[in-house]
């Protein structure tokens, strides 16, 4: 856009998705800067910058409710469990009532703004590192959606051993701080994450797959194999239902990814085949990276 003029007028035409957006985004945020029943002046000055980002929606309803609803809240420092249920309940009736996205979308905007709540002051407490994995085990209908499948395995990955390292607490906070926009943050510096980036990084994370849907469904391979080779594993996709492709395309349903010759630290994996992949999910494209462990597990259940 070339002036405020011109973005006005386009706002006009993106305001109902603005709207949608905004409310799906507020209910993640107010439950993550609650989740762990301690919110901070940092928590109280991000929600409040929120009321202030989203002025120009403040002649819309629920805005012209919810506003002055959460400055009152943050009025006295302290967000009480019912002023957070309030918000969150005004919220819930304008989603239901107008149902601008699906409900896949309205998830995923829900799940970038607890996000936001959770790193809203900086930091990441184990409350909130088990509140997220408990969101995480209760939608699994998100499941080969982005960035879903990437936070399953990095929470199963860290919790694995029932104990939180320094290193995993910022390998966490590293990866979540690409979901949140710094640029409309009071708090959050994008140069300090991006700090953290450059000494925590994770990248082609594998899903905890649970099942797999092999009928019709398009599958790729990638890296080698600890049982089989690629011809085997094309013939046993193709026994049970499944469609093998030597390359991934706009039809691929799942990437299996090899352990042999591909090694995978903790919880990622590697290759040019898992970079397309990812950057296909991240386009909206229904495509689950598995690693070769659980394929088999599924495979032997299959049977």
């Amino acid at each position: 856009m070339s002036n405020n003029s011109e973005l006005k007028d386009y706002r006009k035409f993106t305001k109902p998705a603005e709207l949608h957006k905004a409310i799906n985004t507020l209910k993640g945020i107010v439950t993550g800067i609650t989740t762990d029943s301690k919110v901070s002046r940092d928590e109280i000055n991000e929600l409040a910058h929120w009321c202030t980002c989203h002025g120009h929606l403040a002649d819309r309803h629920p805005f012209n409710e919810l506003i002055p609803m959460i400055e009152s809240a943050c009025s006295d420092g302290v967000i009480s469990a019912s002023e957070s249920h309030d918000i969150i309940w005004v919220c819930n009736h304008f989603v239901s009532d107008s149902n601008y996205y699906d409900f896949i979308t309205s998830s995923l905007q829900y799940l970038n703004g607890l996000i936001y709540g959770i790193l809203a002051d900086g930091e990441i407490t184990d409350k909130e590192i088990y509140s997220l994995k408990s969101w995480i085990a209760s939608n699994d209908y998100l499941t080969g959606s982005y960035p879903f499948d990437e936070i399953e395995s990095l929470l199963l990955s860290i919790l694995a051993d029932g104990v939180i390292t320094d290193d995993e607490r910022n390998i966490l906070k590293a990866f979540l701080s690409n979901f949140i926009d710094m640029t409309t943050s009071y708090n959050l510096s994008q140069k300090d994450f991006d700090l953290l980036k450059s000494k925590y990084s994770v990248s082609g994370v594998c899903a905890v797959c649970q099942d797999i849907d092999f009928s019709g469904n398009v599958f790729c391979f990638t890296g080698q194999s600890t049982r089989a080779t690629r011809n085997e594993i094309s013939s046993l996709i193709e026994s049970v239902g499944g469609i093998f492709k030597n390359s991934i395309t706009k039809q691929t349903r799942y990437l299996i990814v090899g352990n042999a010759g591909n090694p995978c630290w903790a919880f990622s994996c590697y290759g040019r085949k898992i970079e397309d992949a990812e950057n296909r999910r991240k386009n909206g494209q229904n495509l689950t990276i598995v690693n070769e462990i659980d394929f088999w597990d599924i495979i032997e259940d299959y049977k």
